[in-house]
């Protein structure tokens, strides 16, 4: 376990779900307590003794370079790979094979996974696994790759994506995989090719040693606007505490840096970004605002996310929103499940429900 480790992390996907976010970023820039989403896994990667790592680009691949460079500053050596065509995730990784040997970690860039890598390559070795699996619990696995453990934590079982009746499980495929680099023999040169759709049910059927092992840590799929407002949200729950603000009364757990209150409430768990400005009257609950939001007086924003450099004008509410970086809302605007692009402008006085702005 001294050893290090080399990762290779799966960026490439467009986040399709996520548009009008996701036309100006890729999906795994995404901010979750303003950092993008893809940092927390590269720390979790650093904590694991991994110490170079392969990301994977195919959308918008100069914004991951731009926003991440070397890596050095999170302890890590980055290199970029960039893929013409999409490949799937284990074909991505075949194509990094001459470069990988020994253990290899593969992660998927683009969900929140604030968690315990070390603890999972501790268990792999332990297990003389040839592939680990980590997975974690929800509440509608049919959305997602469910996986039947045995007594020993083997995989017995595993059905990508299953019908509500075909359910046997809540454990699911969290895309996070312990490899000896050996299994990619396995995966066919120059096809799309995939872990858990054609790789793991092939060793499954030769009765190889894959495993499996609950995550302890915060995973969350990010596949939606209102599942990236919930990460936030769970992040701001987890990581912040209660604080005191001049300006601000405030109550349960906050991150924030430094912002300006002139006389506001702030119910956590939320998140303020450095250099935000909270206007008199304001009522701020269960949100994350970014870097630089001016939030007007008598303004009540609550469940909703506000990324950096937006104004929030006197008098507005905002409820169940995702908003893009640099909008202006004026005055007297009052959004309900409301999504916006980047740098969207909104006069008031107007009311708008279920939409999706850009």
């Amino acid at each position: 376990m001294n050893d290090e480790m080399t990762a290779v992390i799966l960026a490439g996907g467009e986040g399709t779900r996520l548009r009008p976010l996701t036309s100006t970023r890729p999906k795994p820039l995404l901010p979750v307590l303003g950092r993008p989403c893809l940092e927390y896994v590269i720390r979790a990667l650093v904590d694991a003794n991994v110490r170079t790592a392969y990301l994977t680009c195919g959308y918008r691949s100069q914004d991951m370079v731009d926003a991440l460079g070397s890596g050095r500053q999170f302890g890590i050596d980055l290199r970029f790979a960039f893929e013409d065509r999409p490949a799937g995730t284990a074909g991505a990784v075949k194509l990094l094979e001459s470069k990988l040997s020994g253990t290899i970690v593969v992660v998927s860039g683009d969900v929140l996974a604030d968690v315990d890598i070390r603890s999972l390559v501790e268990y792999h070795h332990r297990k003389g696994a040839l592939a680990t699996m980590a997975l974690t619990t929800v509440e509608k696995p049919e959305e997602f790759g469910i996986v039947g453990l045995d007594d020993d934590g083997r995989i017995a079982r595993f059905k990508e994506k299953p019908r509500t009746e075909e359910v046997f499980s809540n454990l699911i495929n969290a895309g996070i995989y312990v490899l000896e680099a050996r299994v990619l023999e396995d995966v066919p040169p120059g096809e799309k090719f995939d872990f858990s759709k054609q790789l793991f049910p092939k060793l499954l059927e030769r009765s190889e040693r894959l495993y499996g092992m609950p995550l302890t840590g915060l995973w969350k799929d990010i596949g939606r606007p209102r599942d990236l407002l919930e990460a936030n949200i769970r992040m701001a729950a987890r990581k912040g505490s209660e604080i005191d603000v001049e300006g601000a009364r405030t109550c349960g757990p906050i991150v924030a840096t430094r912002f300006r209150a002139y006389g506001c409430r702030i119910e956590g768990p939320a998140y303020v970004g450095e250099g935000a400005s909270i206007g008199r009257g304001a009522d701020l609950s269960g949100c994350a605002v970014g870097d630089r939001v001016d939030v007007g007086e008598d303004t009540t924003i609550a469940d909703s996310m506000l990324m950096d450099g937006c104004t929030v004008g006197k008098g507005s509410s905002l409820s169940g929103c995702v908003i893009g970086k640099e909008c202006c809302i004026g005055d007297d605007v009052h959004l309900t499940n409301v999504l916006m692009g980047d740098r969207v402008h909104l006069d008031g006085p107007v009311e708008i429900r279920d939409r999706t702005l850009e």
